[in-house]
Order: structure tokens, then sequence, then C-alpha cells
């Protein structure tokens, strides 16, 4: 039996487990601040409902198929944004959900880019700019609580359409030529050059590398002005990239990034669109990357008890501790030389001893496992470790 992991899909233990597991804290609470409600949805749906509207999108493309035994049509979620427009109806706007979960894509694998992968997302269905605004304040806040340094990046493809149509791009054409000018990050310029010129479009890379003064005179930047405008009152900066597309097609107005200012790569991104007829936004955050590039570490079990013949108080001990919220790893069972190894092996901060000195002197010996110091503590204090 061939007991690996399919090509794209891992586990994850120990330290790693307890990283991801950090991270999700994290940005789930700092969503629950912002007043964004949880929500769970199937990992699976019909293929005809997975692919709805966006079939001609990269990631769309990439869902993995099903067929089940009735030989329905299926596919796993490639993103979340697709179930809203099931699970908004007859909701009161602004309806606020969050969601963090598995998504799985079929596509080539690379670092920070798996097959099944845990997208952390936030949407406003029945949103304005003031909304965008405060999505871009929550990344902003998560990625501070992450301690990794970014810039946000904005566009509006309301203002690369506009472009389009002036510059008399051919209708057909304009989706495939946003999709060339938002992989300026990742090609030369004169990869996307020539393939601007197959579709006719290469006069766009000059108009697209200009200042961003130059593009106030078209009538769709006042969104981004407005925009900007808002994070000020916020307390932070974004800039202006006008080349900024984002894959997805369904986004019809505000679009933005928040990249890693060490690495220079992409951790976050989201924008504006319409679920039905009413204008929504959001902001998704790609764990993978995150997992991979922050330096934060995953809570550590606190406190292990070490049991010498004294199981009972040991028992009654560790209860105490874990109604105090500490978390307590207890043995009963093991020698003390086998007790301190997987102490050591887990990260575990404190030891404590209970045996019949212990008892008898009613302090229990507790063993600081960074410094090696040992001393003898009253309950009352080993509650307050």
């Amino acid at each position: 039996m061939n007991t690996q992991t399919v090509k794209g899909f891992q586990d994850f233990i120990g330290k790693e487990a307890q990283k991801r597991v950090k991270i999700k804290q994290i940005i789930q609470e700092q969503f629950e601040l912002y007043g964004f409600e949880p929500a769970e949805t199937p990992v699976m749906e019909f293929k005809e409902f997975v692919q709805s509207g966006n079939s001609n999108d990269e990631a769309v493309r990439d869902v993995f198929k099903l067929e089940d035994r009735g030989k329905r049509k299926l596919a796993l979620r490639y993103e979340f944004t697709f179930q809203l427009k099931r699970i908004a109806k007859n909701q009161k706007l602004p309806y606020k959900r969050y969601q963090v979960g598995y998504n799985f894509r079929d596509e080539p694998i690379k670092k920070g880019r798996t097959r099944q992968f845990i997208q952390c997302d936030a949407d406003i269905v029945g949103s304005s700019v003031k909304d965008e605004a405060e999505c871009l304040k929550l990344g902003k806040n998560i990625f501070e609580k992450l301690d990794m340094p970014v810039k946000i990046y904005v566009n509006n493809r309301r203002l690369i359409n506009e472009i389009l149509v002036s510059e008399k791009v051919e209708e057909k054409n304009r989706d495939q030529v946003i999709r060339e000018l938002d992989k300026l990050d990742k090609l030369s310029k004169k990869e996307v050059a020539d393939n601007l010129k197959k579709l006719g479009a290469e006069k766009l890379l000059k108009i697209f590398g200009q200042s961003e003064k130059e593009f106030e005179k078209y009538n769709f930047y006042k969104e981004i002005k407005e925009l900007k405008k808002i994070c000020k009152t916020y307390g932070f900066k974004v800039e202006f990239k006008p080349f900024l597309a984002r894959g997805l097609s369904y986004y019809n107005s505000t679009i933005f990034e928040i990249w890693s200012k060490e690495l220079d790569v992409s951790l976050c991104g989201g924008g504006s669109y319409l679920i039905g007829d009413t204008q929504s936004t959001g902001i998704t955050f790609g764990l993978e990357p995150i997992y991979l590039l922050s330096k934060i570490e995953g809570d550590r079990i606190k406190v292990q008890i070490i049991s010498i013949g004294q199981d009972d108080e040991s028992i009654q001990l560790a209860e105490k501790l874990r109604n105090k919220g500490i978390s307590v790893n207890l043995l009963l069972d093991k020698s003390i030389g086998k007790a301190m190894d997987y102490a050591n092996s887990k990260g575990i901060e404190k030891v404590i001893f209970i045996g019949k000195e212990e008892i008898a002197k009613k302090k229990f010996r507790v063993k600081d496992m960074k410094t090696g110091k040992e001393e003898f503590l009253s309950e009352s204090n080993v509650l307050k470790v």
C-alpha cells in the first residue's frame, strides 16, 4: 500500500501544525473584531455552479472535477466567493461573513502553492468604498499581528476598462489584455509587450507605466482618490498600481493586493464584485505563503506534570490548571527520564514533579525548561504559571 501523500497535498504535524493554527487564530480574531460572522459551506458542489459565469478564468479551469454514483457532474470548490450567491440570499445587508477552510485547484505546484490549500476570506455583500477601506485596514492589522511588514497596492477595474475603451482595444480582446497586463509582476516587460502585440494593444504598456498624476484625467481615477482618502482616515497609506488586475474576471471596481516588503511576493488580495445585483467586496488571505514567510511560532503545551506515584494529586492539579486555560500534558506512567525527553521534544515550558517529597512539603517542584532553574512553589503560585 502506498501511504505517501498525493502530489500537491501535505500533512502538517507538531510545530508546523501549531504555527498554522496560530496564524488562523490571529486572522479569525481580526475578522470577528471587524464584525464578520462565520460561515461553513460544502467543499463539493455541482460543477455547473462552481464554474458559473467564470469558466474562462484560469483558476476555474483548474477545478477538480468529479462524478458521483448518480453520474452527477461535481467539482471541488476552488474558492469561497461563488458560494456567496447561495448563502447571501435573504440576508440582511450588509451581510459580513468570514470563512476559513480548504479549497482545491488542479494546477502546477511550487513552493507556497499546493493543490489543497487553506484560504481565509472576509466578504461584505452590500458594500461601498468605505467597506473596501475597512477590508484593507483589516489586512494591515493582521500582518502587523503576524509581524510581517507589507505594502498595499490598489487599482480599479473600471479605470482599466476606461483606458482600454479610450485606446480602442477591441472588446473581444479586453479580458485577455487585462490578464496580460496583470503579468507585469511575473514576466519581463518584453514578454508582456510581445503578448500585447498579438492582441493589437502593445501601446498600453507605455500608458500603464506612466506616473500616477497622468491618470487623473480619467473619470474612474476619482474612485482611487476616494479610497486613498478613507484609508488615510484609518491611519495608513496605499499605493496605486495601474497594471494590477488580479486573475478573476468577476471584479468590477476596486482591486487590491498586499505584498511582503521583505520578499516582494503577494500574500493577500481581493476586490469588489457583484453578488447578483448587489455590490460586494472581499479580502482573501492564502495561508500557505503566510505560513512559509511568517516567523511567528505556534502556541506550545505550557506545562507538563509528572506523577511520581501520586496520580490523584497530579490529576487534581492538572484539572485546576486547565480550568484556568493553561494547557497541560499529564504523564502518569512514564519514568522521569523519558518524561523529560518528551518535554524537551515538544518544547514544553515548565515541568511540575509530584512525588512523596512534594506532597510532604505541600509544595510542587517546578522546572523552567528554558533556564533549567528549579524551585518549590505552593499550589497558589503554581496556578499562576
